[in-house]
């Protein structure tokens, strides 16, 4: 099954959201869900493949900080000091390497569309970076408004919102107080940008179903999903 794509692109999307909103499992579902209708994916993962400077940032910023290492799950918590550590040096910091990895994203995004896949996840995105800066900050929003003018737009741009609670208790990486800083500051990015898809908590299926409303509506396929 071949697909038609919207202005001779292939159609991409991305998924964002604090830790622990559901972005590995609804990129899983939707991706299953496209191969059982014979379309082609391509997952891209931000940290793997577009974030700059990746070893470097990890070892840095544990030596410094001092956080535990590798992911948290509910049987395992560990409590990670990276994104939830601010400061004016660590904002200059993050801007200098959100900027780099803004130009990563452009090269990423126009390889990726020239592949062969019928459609291309992205599990993040420049929005997961920019959640973590002080947007209340005017200079902070101008820097803002230079990145998205920057940056490729997907066709969809999903943000799976979460009560912190909840998202906690799925991945325990980060205080809980972090975690409602998250929520906040990335309804306050949508806010200042606009275009994002928020998807409002709910049940993993019924998330499901909405990403896939949103996949009919809005992408073109030659095949009913």
């Amino acid at each position: 099954m071949t697909m038609q794509p919207k202005s001779g692109v292939a159609n991409y999307v991305s998924f964002s959201g604090m830790d622990g909103s559901g972005k590995s499992t609804q990129i899983e579902a939707l991706c299953t869900r496209m191969k059982e209708h014979g379309l082609q994916v391509l997952v891209i993962r931000f940290w793997d493949d577009i974030a700059t400077l990746t070893q470097f940032r990890e070892a840095v910023g544990h030596a410094v900080f001092k956080g535990d290492r590798g992911v948290g799950t509910p049987s395992t918590p560990i409590n990670r000091r990276d994104k939830n550590v601010r400061s004016s040096i660590m904002t200059l910091v993050r801007l200098f390497l959100y900027s780099i990895d803004a130009v990563s994203i452009c090269f990423v995004v126009r390889k990726a569309t020239q592949s062969k896949a019928d459609l291309i996840i992205f599990d993040r995105y420049i929005y997961d970076e920019l959640a973590n800066l002080s947007l209340n900050n005017p200079a902070i929003r101008v820097y803002v408004w230079l990145i998205m003018k920057l940056i490729p737009k997907p066709h969809i741009s999903y943000l799976l919102d979460a009560d912190p609670v909840m998202a906690r208790a799925r991945k325990p990486e980060y205080p809980i107080e972090f975690l409602y800083t998250s929520r906040r500051s990335y309804l306050a990015l949508n806010d200042l940008i606009g275009g994002l898809t928020v998807i409002c908590p709910m049940s993993i299926e019924d998330v499901h179903r909405t990403v896939l409303c949103y996949v009919r509506k809005e992408l073109s396929f030659s095949t009913t999903l």
